[in-house]
């Protein structure tokens, strides 16, 4: 079932959308971000892997907790956006695969296998963050994904059991267009892609 969708989506999507570093103060209703999660959750992982974790920091005392972890860049940024959510991963989340993945015994290919975990981990759940910033762009929000953060403060207040990864952040909320940075150049087809 594919259907094209127009242009109006497209520049929503990718080419109106921008990484804003400034934000309305404007909250963002806990229905938006659970219809954000709906809409991110039904794209693609291997095997219907699922593994991101998501923690929506909203509250002062969130942003707290957040706040030593933030590259000093970042940190003004972040305290003003309305939602920074933490994507993260699960270490185990083949233990899961018998209810997301119930074609095969699925959780047998990554039992004792790190490198298949942590390669399975990593990309699935860096792809769901992918989606869950354009499901983001689809609801009206605006994002300001980053990585300027220490992972090991991170976690150690937000995850202390281990299980979990922060992977990236992504600043949410509606963005103030007075503090966007001019657009950076991209490549061209021909510049990185071949048909093989």
């Amino acid at each position: 079932m594919s259907t094209e969708i127009d242009a109006r989506a497209l520049d929503t999507l990718f080419r109106e959308a921008r990484t804003h570093n400034g934000w309305q103060d404007k909250p963002v209703p806990e229905s938006l971000l659970r219809e954000l999660f709906d809409l991110a959750k039904m794209a693609p992982t291997s095997a219907n892997c699922s593994p991101m974790r998501v923690v929506f920091v909203s509250t002062p005392a969130g942003k707290a907790r957040l706040k030593p972890a933030l590259a000093p860049g970042n940190v003004d940024k972040t305290m003003a956006a309305p939602v920074t959510a933490i994507i993260a991963q699960d270490t185990l989340f083949y233990e899961h695969l018998p209810m997301l993945f119930p074609h095969a015994d699925a959780k047998s290919w990554f039992v004792g296998n790190d490198a298949l975990i942590q390669g399975t981990m990593v990309r699935n759940a860096t792809l769901q963050g992918g989606y869950l910033i354009l499901a983001a762009r689809a609801v009206g929000l605006d994002c300001g994904p980053m990585s300027g953060f220490d992972h090991a403060k991170l976690n150690a207040e937000f995850f202390p059991d281990g299980r979990f990864q922060a992977n990236f952040l992504c600043n949410l909320g509606y963005g103030d267009p007075s503090k966007l940075f001019p657009r950076s150049p991209r490549f061209a087809f021909d510049d990185v892609c071949t048909i093989a």
